[in-house]
Parts: structure tokens; sequence; C-alpha cells
């Protein structure tokens, strides 16, 4: 595939004179990539594809970092858009959309009695926190989960904390997943003091021990507040989010990324004996309401439940998964797909099986310069991938092992590179809690 990116190369230019970092997203930008092999702006973008500014398509696996649950330019979607945007965006009183929106979530989520509408994952989450402090009483927060929420009682724990006051490192503790005894070990070092658990249901390691089930007893011991963040793994492991999944209650769960397919829009959602609390709280922003997103996302979830389009997404991403582990052990190549079919990641080790971020690099590039794009990170499927999307995917990779196997010698895949390898954009800085011995 010959690609010219001279358009991106421009533009990208330009924005380093006027933007901090080329971007306002951290892993949007070209520094996350292969840069000067991967396209940097998109121009467009259609079902499970995007045209770059130069006119390059390609098979997209980012999926916009997560939202994009039904596939971009979604024709039901952007209907609904389109018909709220003639009767207006925002009023000056709520719109019926707000209550419509809220049953559907309360119908369709366990537990989820009621309803609170944010606009970032972020935003959800620490609403949630701050609604666990009031509740509990307390301060300290124990935190499991791969990051991703910018604000100042979780980002001080990572390397980009500047502007962040120090004593809210004194406020969060971090556990490993799976490792309850380390959770045991945060209660231990702070009683009566931790007011929630904050903990993605799963991130790529799957539970054990009944890891889950005990993190909730742990919680109600010690009347503690469990917060699911479900910004990545609602509306893709089940329609019920991964609390449906695994079976697992949260007091507070929060949502975002996938519900909207693209919109800016997540919720906090519990049992009425913790949302009322919020009558109490300033959780509020002017933008929350915002009708345009509340009317896509009503007719994404809609769409989920009549196309069951969550399953489609496990299927075709099983197939992936799968074949793509065998195609790279038969070309003696560990290049490998962890997690699960519809959250995945891509982890890369050379002979000496240690992870290798070059061969990774090289990897991304080769697959990249056939029209596929996989981002560094996690992985994403939407229900506009198709079989054949998976066949052309299962092809290129096959042509891109048989080339890095005859090129490469002796571990030596930074020689091969045409471009800077990606950026590591932060790292946590905070050690998680292990159990004393």
């Amino acid at each position: 595939m010959s690609r010219d990116l001279t358009n991106s190369k421009e533009l990208q230019e330009r924005a380093k004179n006027v933007i901090p970092h080329l971007t306002g997203t951290f892993t949007r930008s070209a520094h996350s990539f292969v840069e000067g092999v991967y396209p940097v702006y998109i121009k467009s973008a259609e079902g499970s594809h995007f045209t770059d500014v130069d006119g390059n398509k390609y098979l997209d696996y980012l999926c916009g970092i997560g939202p994009i649950t039904l596939g971009y330019n979604y024709q039901k979607v952007n209907d609904a858009i389109i018909a709220q945007l003639k009767n207006g965006i925002l009023f000056s009183l709520p719109h019926p959309l707000e209550v419509e929106l809220s049953e559907l979530i309360s119908q369709t989520i366990p537990h989820a009695e009621m309803v609170k509408f944010e606009k970032t994952g972020s935003n959800a989450v620490t609403g949630a926190v701050r609604a666990a402090r009031y509740i509990t009483k307390r301060n300290k927060i124990a935190y499991c989960g791969s990051g991703g929420v910018w604000h100042d009682w979780w980002a001080t724990v990572v390397s980009r904390d500047g502007g962040v006051p120090e004593f809210n490192r004194d406020l969060i503790s971090i556990f490993d997943y799976n490792d309850i005894e380390g959770l045991e070990q945060i209660f231990e070092n702070n009683p009566n003091q931790i007011a929630a658990i904050v903990l993605e249901p799963t991130i790529f390691e799957k539970p054990q021990k009944d890891f889950l089930k005990k993190v909730r007893k742990l919680a109600d011991q010690n009347n503690t507040i469990l917060i699911l963040d479900e910004i990545v793994t609602g509306f893709r492991f089940d329609i019920g989010g991964a609390q449906k999944y695994f079976d697992i209650k949260g007091d507070l769960v929060c949502f975002g990324k996938g519900m909207g397919n693209g919109l800016p829009i997540s919720a906090i959602t519990g049992p009425a004996e913790f949302m009322k609390r919020f009558d109490d709280l300033w959780v509020s922003s002017t933008n929350n309401p915002e009708t345009l997103s509340m009317a896509g996302t009503k007719a994404v979830i809609n769409e989920m439940k009549e196309k069951n389009t969550i399953s489609h997404c496990w299927e075709i991403g099983t197939k992936l998964f799968n074949n793509w582990n065998r195609i790279t052990e038969e070309n003696n190549l560990n290049i490998k797909m962890i997690g699960y079919p519809i959250r995945m990641k891509i982890e890369c080790k050379n002979s000496q099986d240690k992870i290798s971020e070059s061969l990774k690099a090289l990897f991304l590039q080769e697959m990249v310069k056939k029209g596929i794009f996989f981002p560094p990170g996690q992985c994403f499927l939407s229900y506009s991938h198709s079989d054949d999307d998976i066949n052309h995917t299962l092809q290129k990779l096959e042509q891109s092992c048989q080339e890095i196997k005859n090129k490469v010698k002796d571990d030596d895949y930074q020689a091969h590179l045409e471009g800077i390898p990606p950026q590591i954009i932060w790292t946590m800085k905070m050690k998680s809690t292990k159990k004393i011995k």
C-alpha cells in the first residue's frame, strides 16, 4: 500500500505552534504511535474504517479510543441527532430526553434505580468518589484500574502529576487486580478511613479465585462504597455492563465511552439510597443535559438491544483473537493478543521471552503500512466490523509476520523502524500495596 502523508505532516507542523502536545487527548497524539509512519489526522470515517487527510483508508481497531461501539457515522444514531438538532441543543430547563434516557438506562443496567449524567468518564468517576466521601464521611480511596481518571484525587499517582497538591497522595492507595490480600492490607493500614474502593471489573486479566466477590465482601465488612468504573467495560462486555457479565454488584457504577458511540456523555448509576445523596452535593455542569448526546445515546442503546450488537462483537472478536495467536505462533513470533475478544492488547516478546516495545513498534508499523490501524495499547471492535474485516486483518497479519521473520536478525527490530517509536505517555508513580508477611 503506497501512502502519502504530506497533509498529515503539514497539519502537525501547524499544530506545534498552537496546540500543546499537538492535540487535546494524549493518546491521540502522533507521539503515541510510530511517528512518521502513522497518519496524524483523520478526515472522515464510515463503519469500521477511517480516511486520513491524505485520502488513505484504514481498518480501525482503536475505535476512537473505545467509544465507537456501533461504528462510525452510524445511520440510526445520526438520524436521532439530526432530528433533535432541529428542536435545539441545550435549554434553560431540563428536556424530556433526560427522563427518557434515564428510564432506559434504569431498565437496562442492573441496580441502576437512578441515573446522573456527566460529559466524561473522568467526571463520572470523580462524582462517584465525591458521593462516597460524603456518604461515609471518610476521605481515602483504594484504587485498582488502568487509569485515565484525570482529576486530582487520582492524578497524583502518575508521572504527569504537575499541579496536583501533594497531600492528595496520602488519600489514595493502589492495589493490583486479583490481589485481594493487597486490598485487605489497605484496610488494615487505614482502619475506618476508606471511603470507596474504585475498581474496573476487569482490564485484560480475568478474575481469579472469586476475586470480585471478595472485593464486594470487603466493602460490606468495612462499610465502604464499591464504585465500579465501567467506562471501558460498559456496553461492551454485556448490555448490562461487566457487573452483569461477572455478576458483581457495585454501589455506584460509572459508564461512558461506548454508551454514546462517540458522543460526549457519561453516567453515574446506582440504588436510590446512594444516588439521592447527590441532592446534597454540588456535582453539576452547564452542558450535562445537552440533548444531542442524549438523543444519540438513546438510539445507541435501543440499537444494541434490537440487533444484539454485543454478541456480534464477541463472535468476530473471538475469531480474531484465536486465529491471531495461532498465526503468530506458527510464525515463531511472540506477538500475542491478550485480554478479551472485545477488549484486547498486543503483547510482544523477544527471543529471550522479554517484553519488547521495539518489536511491537515494528509490527504496528508493518500493519499500518498495509492499512490496518492498531494502537500500542488496548484494541477494540465495533458492530460494524465484519467477518470480511477479520479475514482481511488475519491475511495482513500473516504477511507482516513473514516480513518481520525474514528481515530481522538477532532481535534487532529497531534497525527496521521507519519512524519514531511510540512514547510512553505516563507511568504509575505509586507502588501497589502488598500484604505484609
